[in-house]
């Protein structure tokens, strides 16, 4: 099962997943990562997520 967001091709740290999401949404790609960052400290499971839509998102083309 895959999700129609793409990862990033050009805007990545790790993965270009965030990129990927900051790109589909028309995010600032900082802000969004600053936001997982903040929300990976609190109770969310950052890693376990963002490992679960790197698994699910479509690679970059």
């Amino acid at each position: 099962m895959h999700i129609s967001i793409r990862r990033s091709r050009s805007n990545y740290v790790f993965a270009g997943v965030i990129g990927g999401l900051a790109e589909h949404f028309q995010w600032n790609p900082t802000i969004a990562r600053v936001l997982w960052v903040v929300l990976s400290l609190t109770p969310f499971p950052g890693i376990i997520g963002y490992l679960v839509l790197w698994m699910l998102m479509e690679n970059p083309e």
